[in-house]
């Protein structure tokens, strides 16, 4: 709504600017200023279009520049909290993060090709933001791969779930949980711990000051990318980051 606001004021602005380009400056009333305006669009339907790219232009600018100056500030947070899981090559000189939810569809058609650039390449670190925002079998299934770090079993617990076709209640949780070899009942207790808890709102914080709202989100060589990214796209960057 805001936005909403600040696009019309902006673009009455610019129409008022042009519309009284060759008009005298004499107190107008409101009507007079409508007519005017109204008028002038009849004539210059193409000041709309300008207005509106000007707008759009200058509030992508400026969201690019917050984002880079909250990377920047929250540089450890996004790739040191060492509760924070990670794959690949932990030294790698290319760092892919990523803020997903389980029961995201562009999060899980775009998993396999997250975990083939990370498998293929000996230069990557995949670091896993768990931020899961559409609900509690969200909230639950991120706890539990959280626990799962206990047993050193979050990197095959969390491509299973990526890649298996469940509602994500707890029963199912569990059961893909003992394909991979965990101790479900030791899961289900490490599970309640409170620093998994802090640790998730600690994520949802960070993903808030990034401007991540929605999943999946990736960050590539210091450069937020909201929305899914297919293997081409995570390769090209990892090539770009390369040079």
């Amino acid at each position: 709504m805001r936005r909403l606001t600040c696009l019309a004021a902006a673009t009455f602005a610019f129409l008022f600017s042009f519309a009284l380009a060759d008009e005298p400056l004499t107190d107008l009333t409101r009507e007079e200023i409508e007519i005017i305006v109204r008028d002038y669009l009849v004539e210059h339907p193409e000041v709309v279009i300008e207005a509106l790219r000007a707008y759009e232009r200058q509030v992508a600018e400026q969201e690019a520049a917050e984002a880079a100056r909250a990377m920047s500030e929250l540089s450890d947070e996004i790739y040191n909290d060492p509760d924070t899981p990670f794959g690949g090559n932990p030294d790698g000189e290319i760092v892919i993060v990523e803020f997903f939810d389980y029961r995201c569809g562009y999060c899980r058609r775009s998993a396999a090709d997250l975990f083939a650039v990370r498998d293929d390449a000996d230069d990557v670190k995949v670091i896993y933001k768990e931020f899961p925002i559409l609900g509690d079998a969200s909230t639950l299934a991120a706890r539990a791969t959280l626990a799962s770090r206990n047993q050193g079993l979050y990197e095959p617990f969390h491509e299973a779930l990526m890649e298996t076709d469940i509602g994500f209640s707890e029963s199912e949780i569990m059961a893909v949980a003992e394909t991979v070899g965990l101790d479900t009942d030791q899961l289900a207790r490490d599970m309640d711990d409170p620093e998994i808890t802090a640790y998730l709102a600690r994520t949802y914080d960070l993903a808030l000051a990034l401007g991540v709202t929605g999943t999946p989100a990736f960050i590539v060589d210091g450069r937020l990318y909201p929305g899914a990214l297919s293997r081409s796209d995570l390769e090209q960057l990892i090539e770009a980051g390369r040079s």
